[in-house]
Parts: C-alpha cells; structure tokens; sequence
C-alpha cells in the first residue's frame, strides 16, 4: 500500500509544459446522453426475438469527469426439446439471453493529461458461469492524444472483486484493472471506436472489447455497427463457454 500512495503522488506532480496533443475541456456543458438501441426478429424455420439497449450519460469540465453507463440483453427462443417423462419432443419458448450490466466512473484531473480515476462495475449474467459480478477500482489515466478527430487513452490501478458463482461459491480479491480506450473520425459523418477492458484476478480474469463504427445520419442520430467479445478464463462448468460474441447493429440518439 505505501508502494501505490508514492505512485499516486507522484502522478500527481503537475508536468513542467503543457502538452499541445491534448486539448483542455475549459467549460462545463452539462449532462449529455446517448442511447442505443436494436432488436432482430426471426420467424420461419425459427422463432426468436433478441433486444439489445445500451445507455451513457457524462459530464466533463475542466477539473473532473463523471460517467454512468448501463446495457442490457435479452432473447427468447423457441427451442424443441423433450420436457416431459413421455419422452416426446416439444416446442416451448425459453429465455436464451439475459444480461445487464451497469458501472460507473468519476475522475479528478491533474491536468488535461493526466487524471485519477475511480471506477465500479456491476454484471447479472443468467447464463453464465457467476450469478454477478461486482468490482470497484481506483488507478491513473493518460489521455496520449486527444484532438478534434482522435481520442486515445488508458487506465490501470488496483482494484477489488467480489462474485457469486452458479455452484454456490463465493470469489472475492484483489484484481487489477486496465482500460484501453480509442475513437478516431474517419470522415465527416463516420466514427471508429473500441475499447478494452481488463479485470485481472486470482480467481478470474475478466475481458471485455467493444468494436464500433457509426454513421451520422442527422445531429442527433446515427445507425452503429459493433462487436463486443467478453472473455471469463474460468467456467464453473464444462458446458459454458468462456467466451460470448455479439454483433449489433443499431439505432443510436444523442440528447444535447
């Protein structure tokens, strides 16, 4: 611990020039939000109907920023198996995706660099290996570059994690997190962004890459295309996978 306290403050020092790559936020515009949402329906051969939403909302002036976000999916399925005794296949609709998860960060700036950064991350997943997962993490971020078109910056500091897993145990522990976070505009109207989140800890490593391009239709809304992968290196049981895909293409609504 006295190890992290002499890093913190020493990250603290204010830097002898500024940097001319990072641009300063010099004026507080309030909350803003955006939320996207998507939904995919199959009939025919097969039944299912797949919702995905996700919501941010933040605040940056020049001294802090604050950040809230949240996710959801949900699918049901119509899946044909054998429920009862009788041994005859039936049709039945089952929920085949539930997850939600939500966090939160706030950050206190040393200079339009450099800042300290506290974050939470809560996760419900039904189908996987942990009923939730829960972590909490305070580190130091450095904007490289930061300008007009392009935004690239990291995270990482120490951390704490507590989960339930399905077979009734408790995982609770230290961890370290990373955050690597990259936006560039490619033209007027189209934006690519991916961000990488990492959770190392004794019991469970947890990643998770969000990839997206989005097309600006108007000021205000803008179709997205993504693909998320979220890794778990252990799995309470052999029939789940450490690794989910999803790919979305959605609608997109900034407030202002």
């Amino acid at each position: 611990m006295p190890y992290l306290l002499s890093m913190l403050l020493a990250v603290a020092t204010p830097a002898p020039a500024p940097d001319h790559g990072v641009d300063a936020v010099t004026e507080d515009r309030g909350w803003t939000a955006t939320g996207e949402l998507g939904m995919a329906m199959a009939r025919g051969n097969t039944h299912s109907e797949s919702l995905n939403t996700r919501f941010v909302f933040q605040r940056e002036t020049e001294h802090r920023k604050h950040q809230l976000r949240a996710s959801g999916l949900r699918t049901r399925s119509e899946v044909t198996a054998v429920y009862e005794e009788d041994g005859e296949p039936e049709t039945r609709a089952q929920i085949t995706a539930n997850r939600f998860d939500m966090g939160a960060s706030t950050s206190i700036k040393f200079d339009p660099r450099r800042y300290l950064v506290g974050a939470v991350r809560y996760e419900n997943d039904d189908f996987s290996s942990y009923d939730y997962q829960g972590t909490a993490s305070l580190g130091y971020g450095h904007h490289f570059i930061r300008n007009d078109t392009t935004t690239l910056l990291t995270e990482i500091g120490p951390g704490y994690r507590r989960a339930d897993t399905r077979s009734g145990g408790v995982e609770n522990g230290p961890l370290l997190r990373g955050l690597f976070d990259f936006s560039t505009r490619l033209t007027d109207t189209t934006t690519l962004v991916n961000t990488l989140l990492v959770e190392a800890g004794d019991d469970n490593t947890y990643a998770q890459n969000d990839f997206g391009v989005s097309v600006a239709m108007n000021a205000s809304l803008a179709l997205k295309a993504g693909f998320q992968a979220r890794h778990n290196t252990e799995a309470s049981d052999a029939d789940i996978s450490r690794t989910d895909r999803l790919t979305t293409v959605n609608l997109v609504y900034t407030f202002r």
